[in-house]
C-alpha cells in the first residue's frame, strides 16, 4: 500500500504529517509515501471533489489515505493528522515530538517551494504551448483537406506544436466527431489536441489563427443578391465581438472559401474594429494558382514555373488576372539560362489574339473550377498563405492577397481588395513600386467600385434591421 498525503502548502499540520511520513518511509522498507501539495486558493474546491469522488467525508488538512494498489477500487480514508498519529502509533509505536515552531517554519517554507514549482511549471508550458487554430463551417470539404496540411509541420514548422477547434452548428455535431476521430487516427506528431465545438458563445478562445470558411448557397433565381449579402453580414456581426473579446489580441483571421471572401474579411474588420486590420486577410491564392495552371496547360510547361501571376479585386466575384508581371522559369525555349533566368510570359505567349480575347473567356472557366472544387485546392491555398506569413514568402515572388486598402493603386480605401504583396518577418507589404499600366487601372476602378457597392449594401440592409445599433 501507498500512503497519499495532500494538504494546504501553508499548513503546520500538512507539515508535521508529511515529516512524520518522511521519517516512517525512510526507517521501514515496506512503507511507501505520495505527497500531493495544494495551493491555499485551491485547497477547499480540490478536498470537495476528491471526498465526492470517492464518498469521503473529510474537511480538514491534511487528508491522508491508502491506496490498495494491487487490489485496486478507492482508496481506504485514513483521516487528518490525528488519526495519522493514532494510526503510526498502534501500527509502529512511533510519535511525533516536532513543536509548533517547528511545523510553523516548515508550513512557510513548503509554501514558497510549491510556489516556486508552480511557477517554473508555469514556464515550461508557455514553451510548449501549442497554437491555437479555430475553423469555421468546418464541416465542410475545405476543413477536411485543411487538417493534414496544418499538422504535417510544413506550415508553422516541425516544431510548432497545434490544437485545432472546428466550429460549426448542432446539425454537423456528428460530422465534426467523425472528422476529429479521422484526425485523432492519424497520429500527427504535432497535432497536440483537435475538437469539435457548436457553442458559438465559446467560440475562437485563446485563438491564434481563425479561419473563416463560411460560405452561401448562391441561388440568385430564389432570393437577391442583397438577401445573400445581409446573410453575410449577419454572420460577421456574430463572428467579430467574440473575436475581439475571446481571442488573442494578435489573432490573424483569414476569409476563404467559395462566395464573398472579401465582404467577410471586410464585414469582419467594420464589426471587430479592434482586431489589427493587417491581420485580417482574404485568400486569392486559389484564382493564382488556377491561373498559373491554365498557363502552364498553354505553354506545355510544369505549373511550378509559373511566377509571379496577380489577382486584382474581388476574390470570389469579379476579379482581374493580371500577366504584365507574370515570368517563366525553366521554360523550353530557344534561350536557355541558369535556373534563376526567367522570361516574361507576355514575350512567350504570340497569340495576341489569346491574350486579350480568350483569356476573358478562360477566366470564366476558371470561375467555374475554382466553384467548383471538392476541397483540395481553397484548402492547399489557406495552408500556403499561412506558410508564407509565418516564414516569409520567396524572394522577389508576387502573392496576391485580399488586404484592407489604405489607397494603394488609387484604390479606394477601407474596403478588402485583392492586390500584390510580399510576406516578410510575420507581416506582409503591398508591393507598391509595381508599375500598372491604363488598362488595367481602369479595371481596378470598375472592380473597386463593385466591392464599395457590395459593403454599402451589407451595412444598409443590417441598418434596416437594427436602426438602434446603427444610430449608436
Amino acid at each position: 500500500a501507498v500512503a497519499m498525503f495532500t494538504g494546504q502548502a501553508n499548513c503546520p499540520y500538512y507539515a508535521k504529517a508529511e515529516l512524520l511520513a518522511d521519517y516512517l518511509q525512510t526507517n521501514l522498507p515496506s512503507f511507501r509515501v505520495h505527497k500531493i501539495t495544494q495551493h491555499p486558493d485551491k485547497w477547499e474546491q480540490w478536498l470537495h471533489d476528491i471526498c465526492e469522488t470517492n464518498g469521503w467525508e473529510h474537511r480538514q488538512c491534511p487528508i491522508i489515505w491508502r491506496e490498495l494498489l494491487d487490489r485496486g477500487g478507492k482508496g481506504q480514508l485514513l483521516g487528518g493528522l490525528n488519526d495519522f498519529l493514532e494510526y503510526v502509533q498502534q501500527y509502529y509505536g512511533i510519535t511525533s515530538m516536532m513543536l509548533s515552531e517547528e511545523m510553523l517554519a516548515i508550513a512557510e517554507e513548503n509554501l514558497q517551494t510549491h510556489l516556486e514549482i508552480e511557477k517554473e511549471d508555469e514556464e515550461i508550458k508557455s514553451l510548449i504551448k501549442p497554437m491555437q487554430i479555430w475553423i469555421t463551417s468546418a464541416s465542410g470539404p475545405i476543413c477536411y483537406h485543411l487538417i493534414p496540411l496544418l499538422a504535417n509541420g510544413e506550415v508553422f514548422g516541425i516544431t510548432t506544436e497545434i490544437s485545432i477547434h472546428l466550429l460549426d452548428t448542432d446539425q454537423f455535431k456528428e460530422i465534426l466527431r467523425g472528422i476529429v476521430m479521422e484526425a485523432e487516427d492519424m497520429a500527427f506528431p504535432l497535432l497536440r489536441s483537435i475538437s469539435e465545438h457548436t457553442n458559438i458563445d465559446q467560440a475562437f478562445i485563446d485563438a491564434d489563427i481563425i479561419i473563416v470558411l463560411d460560405d452561401v448557397l448562391l441561388n440568385l433565381e430564389v432570393q437577391s443578391r442583397e438577401n445573400y449579402i445581409r446573410e453575410v453580414s449577419e454572420i460577421c456581426q456574430v463572428y467579430a465581438p467574440l473575436i475581439e473579446k475571446n481571442a488573442k489580441s494578435e489573432v490573424k483571421v483569414i476569409s476563404s472559401g467559395k462566395t464573398f471572401a472579401n465582404l467577410k474579411a471586410t464585414m469582419l474588420r467594420t464589426y471587430g474594429p479592434s482586431v489589427r486590420p493587417e491581420n485580417i486577410i482574404a485568400i486569392s491564392t486559389s484564382w493564382e494558382s488556377a491561373a498559373k495552371a491554365m498557363l502552364a496547360r498553354k505553354l506545355n510547361m510544369s505549373t511550378a514555373g509559373v511566377k509571379d501571376v496577380i489577382v486584382w479585386g474581388n476574390i470570389s466575384g469579379s476579379n482581374y488576372i493580371d500577366l504584365s508581371h507574370a515570368k517563366l522559369y525553366g521554360y523550353d525555349c530557344a534561350i536557355w539560362g541558369p535556373p534563376n533566368f526567367q522570361r516574361p510570359v507576355l514575350n512567350m505567349i504570340y497569340d495576341s489574339e489569346w491574350i486579350h480575347s480568350e483569356l476573358q473567356s478562360a477566366q470564366s472557366a476558371l470561375s467555374s473550377r475554382v466553384s467548383r472544387c471538392a476541397g483540395m485546392l481553397p484548402a492547399h491555398a489557406v495552408a500556403t498563405v499561412l506558410r508564407h506569413w509565418y516564414h516569409g514568402s520567396p524572394s522577389g515572388e508576387i502573392i496576391s492577397v485580399g488586404i484592407l486598402s489604405e489607397g494603394q493603386f488609387c484604390i479606394p480605401e477601407e474596403i478588402i481588395f485583392s492586390m500584390p504583396v510580399r510576406f516578410q518577418n510575420g507581416n506582409w507589404e503591398v508591393m507598391t513600386e509595381l508599375e500598372i499600366n491604363e488598362t488595367t487601372q481602369e479595371v481596378l476602378g470598375r472592380l473597386s467600385h463593385e466591392l464599395v457597392q457590395e459593403k454599402l449594401v451589407a451595412l444598409k440592409e443590417i441598418n434596416e434591421m437594427h436602426p438602434y445599433e446603427a444610430e449608436e
